[in-house]
């Protein structure tokens, strides 16, 4: 049987291509929101600790006592002491060189008192909280003394602003403070000048008049010595400190009267800032409570 033959042209003629499938590009934005968000939990973290110092609050009230209480306040407060030390005039007698010199107390409507010390009016507690009245009107009655004495000589007059008297924690305070002008000792020595044997006797009969106590600490600059193994601040500081009480004794106070006497060198500077200065030459009286 006879078949009809394909041309050779049918036979390698190649396929149609396949149709290209479109590309589709499906853009999704994801939002947050609901329980997935993080915003919440920095917020509660904040609730909870607010919640844990308000508790804690809670606790220190009811698990201290008044006296403990007035500590924590003050441990983050300034004290008086700190005021009277940056203010006006700290270097003078009573704490204030004037009347007029700006100082920067906390003064307020309900606040009264001088210019060495301020107190709130119908304060209790003890001296480092501003009460104390009975420590207050010690103060002011030694003040009154040596003030009054200084004044009726007329070579005492000008070294009133050499005297200081505080309050402090431990008692009244009194200063006898060194300057350019005024050395209460020879050079480099324990021995009193004229001047000072006479303040220091103004200082005993003031302090005669009150019942306490006695502690004499000495002062010194930071100048060093040539020869530290002779003598240095710390033997100097300690024996004008007894030449201190020594020449009270004799202006009348009973040796019982003395508790102790200090030398401390130059570790406790009066102006820190310049060791040198010869402020932080000073004898230091302690009246105790």
């Amino acid at each position: 049987m006879a078949t009809n033959p394909v041309p050779i042209e049918a036979l390698e003629a190649p396929a149609p291509p396949a149709p290209i499938a479109p590309i589709i590009v499906k853009k999704v934005i994801v939002e947050g929101g609901g329980h997935h968000g993080g915003a919440w939990k920095v917020a509660y973290a904040d609730f909870v600790t607010a919640m844990m110092a308000f508790f804690l609050l809670l606790w220190l009230l009811g698990a201290t006592t008044e006296d403990q209480r007035k500590g924590l306040a003050d441990y983050f407060t300034p004290t008086l002491v700190q005021y009277r030390q940056e203010s006006a005039g700290s270097d003078g007698m009573l704490g204030g060189s004037s009347l007029v010199d700006p100082d920067n107390y906390p003064h307020g409507a309900t606040q009264t008192g001088t210019q060495s010390i301020t107190i709130p009016r119908d304060t209790e507690g003890g001296a480092q909280e501003g009460g104390a009245p009975e420590a207050e009107r010690r103060r002011q009655a030694i003040t009154e003394a040596i003030r009054e004495r200084m004044e009726a000589a007329d070579r005492m007059r000008r070294l009133v602003r050499q005297v200081r008297v505080i309050r402090t924690p431990e008692g009244i305070r009194i200063d006898l403070v060194d300057d350019a002008e005024f050395s209460m000792f020879h050079l480099s020595s324990t021995v009193l000048v004229p001047e000072a044997r006479e303040l220091l006797g103004i200082v005993a009969e003031a302090v005669g008049e009150q019942s306490g106590q006695l502690v004499v600490r000495g002062h010194t600059d930071a100048l060093p010595w040539r020869d530290a193994r002779s003598t240095n601040n710390w033997t100097l500081s300690t024996g004008r400190a007894e030449a201190t009480r020594q020449e009270m004794i004799l202006q009348g106070l009973p040796a019982a009267r003395f508790d102790r006497i200090e030398g401390v060198a130059d570790r406790e500077l009066l102006i820190a800032d310049d060791p040198v200065d010869p402020r932080n030459r000073r004898i230091s009286i302690l009246l105790l409570d």
